[in-house]
């Protein structure tokens, strides 16, 4: 009885210890690797002169691999060939740069690698990590820095270049669109200061552009740009602010196309009231035609009555640039655009006019087709007017906190370019309390210069809710906002002409300056929001 006794607590003994020992067994994992690769040595070694090497390795403690090297690695001056970089697959312990280019004399080369650099196990990258050399006999040593900033938008685009341009005898203001710069920076995603090391004493041109083809040099038609008036002299203790904005392109007609039976369609360029278009086909007199821009676009929509054509030959002539081109367009087989109207407003509001539109042009509305009704059975007042310049009928009539109404347009309501008219539509709109709604009051103070348009902004920027032209100091009221997030823009209208303008390089003129109200407004239901904005230089 003893010895099963012992038996049995010999046998729990052990197996306690076999679980004991296997927890012991099990891997933890240990710490989390946070530490970003170290740079052990190079061949042939940093800030080395008289460089000739067609091969360059970076060497570091532990296995590293890299990750968007083509979008992070910043050469200045730039290589017209990009080297071959590896590993670009399984991890090393060194990088291998091999050179295509043939190195200018006398110059400092950096190659700053960015974030794209990291250890292969957690991704740690060495940052901004810089490789630099000279095929000459010192180091240039003299810097510049700066912020870039978005002339309309409060946050500053990602990956912007910053380029300096040594002014010699070969440098024109064209020089942006021909070839790459002396001196090359990038913000990549972390920052929106800048600093351009090891440069050489001299004059310079400082610019900096969004460039979506990664090409060092700008592209109207694609790029941002923002530029500095003045040389620059190095040395300077200066610290510079370049601000970016989308130029206006240049004019440009494209060829027209036939888009429906009844529709041809120019896509243009610049200025809409530099140019005419004309027919030089003779249409005959049962043909009419209409030329209508589109509502967002810059295109122009020349509708006709379709009649049997070989095609159609236009004229577009821009008399200040003194260009004239000529297009022939051959007809399609597409079917014809028909009248199709829908609201303006996604809802009635209490600050616009509700409105409808159409896709095809309006010449013609006929009130008495038209019914307002209140409450589903009290006749409404209200005017209605045609704006054929935005292709759209407007109404007017008093609108009520909780109220509801139906809007309704009888057959021949409104009539197009066609002699095509409406069926029967109704719309059924209604207002919420005004408990629904806040109130925001803006006192602008500081910097003030009229006229100023105040601009209210969903929380992005993208999508304007309110505007308020201003030309002289007043308390400014936004009422009946929904609950939500917003922001507050100023735009300091120069000219006068209502609307911002964007700069021009060529030109040397900077965009208008805009302000942000520093923080974003939350507006709840029944709230008044009374704010000062501070407007400073």
């Amino acid at each position: 009885m003893l010895r099963r006794i012992l038996g049995f607590i010999f046998m729990v003994f052990t197996i306690f210890a076999f679980f004991q020992c296997a927890r012991r067994g099990n891997p933890t994992g240990g710490p989390k690797d946070i530490t970003a690769p170290i740079l052990l040595s190079s061949e042939p070694e940093n800030l080395t002169t008289n460089f000739d090497a067609k091969r360059i390795r970076l060497y570091f403690d532990e296995y590293v691999k890299l990750e968007k090297i083509q979008e992070q690695l910043i050469v200045s001056p730039p290589l017209k060939y990009l080297p071959e970089i590896t590993p670009q697959g399984n991890a090393r312990k060194y990088i291998e740069i091999i050179l295509k280019d043939t190195l200018k004399e006398n110059t400092t080369y950096t190659f700053n690698f960015g974030q794209s650099i990291v250890d292969n196990n957690e991704g740690n990258p060495n940052s901004f990590l810089t490789y630099v050399f000279s095929t000459g006999d010192y180091i240039d040593s003299l810097s510049l820095t700066g912020v870039v900033r978005d002339a309309y938008n409060q946050k500053a685009d990602e990956f912007i270049s910053v380029m300096l341009y040594e002014i010699d005898s070969a440098y024109t203001d064209s020089t942006i669109y021909k070839q790459p710069p002396n001196y090359i920076t990038n913000t990549l995603d972390s920052t929106i200061i800048f600093k351009l090391n090891y440069l050489k004493a001299g004059k310079y041109a400082l610019a900096a552009i969004r460039d979506e083809g990664k090409t060092n040099m700008f592209d109207q038609k694609t790029d941002k740009i923002g530029f500095i008036e003045d040389t620059i002299t190095l040395p300077t203790d200066s610290t510079y602010l370049l601000t970016l904005f989308k130029e206006k392109p240049d004019y440009n007609i494209l060829v027209p196309s036939f888009v429906a039976e009844n529709r041809i369609q120019f896509g243009y360029q610049g200025n809409r009231e530099e140019f005419v278009i004309e027919t030089l086909t003779e249409l005959p007199d049962t043909v009419k035609t209409i030329l209508l821009k589109d509502r967002e676009k810059d295109t122009l929509n020349f509708w006709f009555t379709p009649y049997e054509m070989d095609s159609i030959i236009f004229k577009v002539t821009n008399e200040k640039l003194k260009l004239i081109d000529t297009f022939s367009v051959k007809p399609r087989k597409l079917p014809a655009d028909t009248l199709l109207v829908s609201p303006g407003l996604r809802k009635l509001s209490f600050e616009e006019n509700y409105n409808l539109i159409a896709n095809t042009p309006l010449v013609k509305i006929d009130t008495s087709q038209m019914m307002l009704t209140i409450q589903d059975s009290l006749p409404g007042s209200f005017s209605v007017s045609l704006d054929t310049l935005k292709n759209r009928v407007n109404f007017d009539f008093e609108v009520v906190p909780e109220q509801s109404y139906k809007l309704e347009l009888f057959p021949g309501a409104v009539e197009d370019f066609f002699k095509d008219t409406n069926d029967t539509l109704t719309y059924n709109l209604s207002t919420g309390s005004l408990e629904d709604f806040g109130t925001l009051r803006l006192n602008l103070t500081g910097n003030t210069r009229f006229p100023m348009i105040v601009q209210l902004t969903n929380e992005k920027g993208d999508n304007i809710i309110r505007e308020i032209y201003m030309t002289e100091p007043k308390i400014l009221e936004f009422g009946h906002l929904d609950p939500s997030k917003y922001m507050v823009r100023v735009i300091y209208d120069e000219n006068g002409n209502g609307i911002w303008d964007t700069g021009n390089y060529l030109k040397k003129l900077q965009p208008e300056k805009v302000s942000y109200y520093p923080e974003v407004i939350e507006m709840r239901a029944i709230w008044i929001e009374e704010h000062t904005f501070i407007l400073r230089e």
